[in-house]
């Protein structure tokens, strides 16, 4: 049972990737949740019952709103060249 306040969300919430990780195992690419939830690197799931979750994609968001262009600036007629300074003492 979760001790977390506020409790972590139970395995077949929708939510359930959320819950506290217990044990981590990034070199093999599993996490291990409060929940009993078994979560991979590719966002598949195993929950404690044993039923598989496919991976899953994220959300793709649609950009509504756009940027105005900036203007071009114009070319030099003669190349820049880099200049030395000399330190004034």
């Amino acid at each position: 049972m979760c001790q977390h306040q506020p409790p972590c969300p139970r395995a077949d919430a929708s939510d359930r990737e959320a819950a506290h990780v217990m044990a981590s195992h990034p070199e093999q690419g599993w996490s291990l949740l409060c929940n009993g939830v078994v979560v991979f690197e590719d966002t598949g799931a195993l929950l404690p019952d044993g039923r598989s979750i496919p991976p899953h994609q994220p959300a793709r968001l649609k950009v509504t709103a756009c940027l105005p262009r900036l203007p071009r600036l114009p070319r030099l007629s003669q190349p820049v060249t880099a200049c030395a300074v000399a330190a004034v003492s």
